[in-house]
């Protein structure tokens, strides 16, 4: 492996375990009131509509109970009075990489962050603590109309095409903690692809927590119009502290008639993370959209990425990987609402537990009764490694009327001391031999990322796997 395919943004967790000292100019303090909310719509110049929607939040999220139906038993050890829930230096996001602050320039550079945007990225968005560093498209792109900004510069200066979606695929009522975010959201992509348009490469999105004791809640929103096609990237690092540091991301995702939207995710969280996001896209007619999720890291991540399938023929797809250690609970899933006739979904979910790792899948189905001619194929295959590893499956698939197709396949193994015993017959170590192992269970879904996620993926299954036995 080649040092500028290490360097790619990717997942290696010794990259990510680094840190600044904090330089803030602007700090909301310790816990959440109505002069937090404040605080943050003062500095950052909300208009009035964005200010009532933040409070509007805040209510909603105090009046909301702490999920139960979701595997929360370890949301009670979040203490929301004692996060910090902005942090800024008060600048503008950068549009020169010369021009970004040093430390923040640095933080990205050992992540290999510009180097991809020089190889194969069409514009790059690196957001560090509350609000974006650096932001930037390729010329050509801008000249065709294709708007890559954060979701500030997003409704101030795109409200005519921002405003009517934004909120409306995630209600703010949606969860406690997409009510949390309508109430704290800073930083995020806004995106907007005009008709016809195919970006023909990804758009990439870093984010960076760098602060102790911190809650980032980033927001996203991406519009792609009729016939435009667009990749959008992201990867998520922060440091290890001791303390919990919260992750509570909203991610709006539309695709016009005859769209298409693949939303890429590499997140390689520190274990003192609580990673609570909410992610869900509309198709419209004949659009795809497709979510491939890699979730590893974290101490717990709750994610069930969702499409609700509005116009006929569309198609909706959730691939992801999930790799939980000790400690650490993946409660992953995807959500398929089919709300028109001849609508197509497809969930693959393969999960890795490792020592007392434990990996959740949780996914929703529905097709109505008044539809006809849906599909669903949902897959979830969970691997368990040692004997302490836990696994659990809780697929919800509700069909109604019976001119529909749908499939469910699960299952789950163990890696076997036989096929460990040949492996190392061959020369390899105990390590070496379970990352093979490993690596060959998720193959097929790794191929579905770009390149350099594929391979900085399975270098990290290889680094995760050393750790785990011996």
């Amino acid at each position: 492996m080649d040092a500028t395919t290490e360097s790619a943004i990717g997942v290696d967790q010794s990259k990510g375990d680094f840190t600044f000292p904090e330089r803030h100019k602007f700090d909301a303090g310790y816990g959440l009131s109505s002069a937090t909310i404040d605080y943050i719509s003062d500095v950052k110049s909300d208009p009035d509509w964005v200010r009532e929607f933040r409070h509007h939040g805040l209510k909603t999220f105090e009046s909301k109970p702490m999920p139960t139906h979701w595997a929360s038993e370890d949301l009670n050890n979040i203490d929301f009075d004692k996060i910090r829930y902005y942090l800024s230096d008060g600048q503008a996001p950068k549009r020169s990489w010369d021009d970004v602050p040093d430390d923040v320039k640095e933080t990205f550079e050992r992540l290999g962050i510009p180097e991809q945007e020089r190889k194969f990225l069409a514009g790059v968005e690196a957001q560090y603590d509350s609000e974006a560093a650096y932001s930037n498209v390729k010329e050509a792109l801008g000249k065709e109309g294709v708007i890559f900004v954060n979701s500030a510069e997003g409704l101030k200066e795109h409200e005519e095409i921002f405003r009517p979606w934004f909120g409306k695929v995630i209600p703010t009522g949606d969860n406690k903690f997409s009510a949390l975010n309508s109430a704290c959201f800073s930083g995020g992509s806004f995106i907007y692809v005009p008709k016809g348009v195919k970006v023909s490469h990804p758009l990439q999105a870093y984010f960076r927590i760098n602060s102790e004791n911190f809650g980032q809640f980033e927001r996203t929103l991406i519009i792609v119009d009729e016939g435009a096609e667009v990749t959008y990237m992201e990867g998520c690092t922060a440091p290890k502290f001791e303390t919990a540091t919260l992750h509570s991301a909203v991610v709006e995702l539309v695709a016009m008639k005859d769209a298409k939207i693949q939303y890429i995710t590499v997140q390689n969280w520190s274990s003192n993370v609580f990673n609570l996001v909410t992610k869900r896209g509309i198709a419209h007619e004949n659009a795809e959209i497709r979510w491939i999720d890699c979730n590893i890291g974290s101490r717990i991540t709750m994610k069930y990425p969702g499409v609700v399938l509005k116009g006929e023929h569309a198609r909706g797809e959730v691939i992801s990987i999930a790799l939980a250690n000790d400690g650490q609970h993946q409660d992953t899933g995807a959500k398929m609402i089919h709300a028109a006739n001849n609508t197509t979904s497809n969930v693959v979910s393969k999960s890795i537990s490792v020592g007392t790792g434990r990996s959740t899948y949780r996914g929703q189905v529905h097709i109505p009764k008044h539809l006809k001619g849906c599909k669903n194929n949902t897959e979830c295959d969970a691997l368990l490694i040692n004997s302490n590893s836990q696994t659990d499956t809780y697929p919800a698939i509700t069909v109604n009327g019976n001119k529909h197709v749908t499939q469910h396949e699960a299952s789950v193994s163990q890696v076997g001391e036989d096929m460990l015993f040949y492996l190392q017959q061959r020369g390899l170590s105990e390590a070496e031999a379970m990352s093979l192992a490993v690596n060959g269970f998720i193959n097929d879904l790794a191929k579905e990322f770009p390149m350099e996620y594929s391979v900085e993926l399975k270098r990290l299954i290889e680094l995760e796997m050393e750790g785990s036995v011996g």
